[in-house]
């Protein structure tokens, strides 16, 4: 009898356990196929499918940058002696950077301006001797048809005489020979003068060459010099300042580097998969944080630098207040257009180019749930590759809780 009891003792022991459990693995068998569930419908937010032509934009970063650039070098060496400008100025053409001293350049300045002085005194004191010469050449001729004049006034006079009988031939021959030997003179000192003439021009001609030669030596010299006093160039602002006072440069050196500050270009990285989508002069819109500002690509780079490539975009519309080299703004890129689009509105939860689990209204009022791929994000309207139709309406509200239920109920 002992033996029984303790037997019947231990079976409902172990019939207990098992019911037990039983009861569990039922309770979250049913817990897993329960599926539905009622929703109030005033609680949720809804967006709808809607199709149409489309254009696609692609959002880019990026800041603005000067579209014109100047390096300021040395022009020649020199000791940086004053510094009248610091980077982040405002600067004007003419506005002077700073003064390089050179005592040696200064001398040569000196020296080579004295020896234009020298060579154009020169050529004064040349022109003046060789006005002397013609001078004396014009005396010369001017005495020869003097002569000229006599000895054919005595021709004359011979030849009169000679038919009156009273003179006779022989000095009639004479005259004749003084008159022709003094043309012949006459005609020979001209051509002498008109050489001489010629020759004087060469000569001055060659001193002029000279004279120009050292002008262009001083000018350079003298721009040289004044360049010692580095002006920005352009209009805009000093970005960079590589010199410190007192230091000592040779020609060449890098100063500083001034950009514009009106003038203006945006620099873009566009995402890697669709920089090759995007073509040369497409529309661009940038946000500056102050407004849009219109622009179009000009450039794009083909090294890739961590999923992106980087594009420039020539400002095409008046920029902001704000506008000025290197401030952060985003932008809007064309990218291509979809004549006939399947979209919904921008919400949070939403991602671009990704697949998301998403509840779907139906007829009956029962949100179910299903797959849905997004493409790109543009203008705030997010594409659909697949998962909807036009006119569908998907939950944009927090469903995270519902995850687990297939279908949802929707009631007032």
């Amino acid at each position: 009898m002992e033996i029984t009891l303790k037997k019947s003792r231990f079976n409902n022991k172990w019939f207990g356990a098992g019911v037990f459990i039983t009861l569990l693995l039922f309770a979250g068998v049913a817990a897993s196929t329960k599926t539905t569930k009622s929703i109030d419908i005033n609680t949720l937010s809804f967006r709808q499918v809607k199709a149409g032509p489309l254009d696609i934009y692609t959002q880019a970063f990026g800041e603005f940058a000067s579209a014109k650039e100047r390096l300021l070098t040395a022009p020649a060496y020199g000791k940086v002696s004053e510094i009248l400008v610091r980077p982040g100025a405002i600067v004007s053409p003419d506005t002077v950077i700073l003064t390089l001293a050179n005592p040696e350049l200064e001398q040569q300045v000196s020296e080579a301006q004295g020896q234009l002085a020298q060579q154009k005194a020169q050529r004064e004191a040349f022109k003046y001797e060789q006005q002397n010469e013609r001078l004396n050449y014009q005396g010369r001729i001017a005495d020869i048809k003097a002569n000229i004049e006599k000895y054919d006034l005595e021709l004359s006079v011979n030849q009169s005489l000679l038919t009156l009988g009273v003179a006779s031939k022989i000095e009639l021959q004479r005259a004749t020979l003084n008159l022709k030997q003094e043309k012949k003179r006459l005609e020979f000192e001209q051509e002498k003068y008109a050489q001489f003439v010629e020759m004087q021009g060469f000569q001055l001609t060659q001193r002029d060459i000279i004279i120009e030669q050292q002008q262009k030596q001083v000018s350079m010299l003298e721009q040289r010099l004044a360049n010692m006093h580095v002006t920005a160039g352009i209009q805009g602002t000093l970005q960079s300042l590589n010199v410190a006072l007192g230091e000592s440069i040779n020609q060449g050196h890098s100063i500083a580097k001034v950009g514009s500050d009106k003038e203006l270009i945006a620099r873009l990285r566009l995402p890697q998969h669709l920089a090759d989508q995007i073509d040369i002069h497409a529309p661009v819109i940038i946000d500056s944080q102050k407004g849009k500002v219109t622009a179009k690509i000009i450039r794009i780079e083909s090294v890739v630098s961590n999923g992106a490539v980087m594009a420039e975009a020539e400002i095409t519309g008046p920029l902001t207040s704000n506008a000025r080299p290197s401030l952060a703004i985003s932008a809007q890129v064309f990218v291509r257009h979809e004549q006939n689009a399947s979209y919904i509105a921008q919400a949070p939860g939403l991602r671009p180019r990704s697949k998301q689990q998403l509840f779907v209204k139906n007829e009956q009022n029962i949100l179910r749930q299903q797959e849905v791929m997004f493409g790109e994000l543009t203008q705030q309207k997010l594409l659909i590759t697949s998962g909807l139709k036009t006119n569908d309406q998907i939950v944009s509200s927090d469903m995270s809780e519902y995850k687990h239920y297939s279908t949802l109920e929707l009631t007032q």
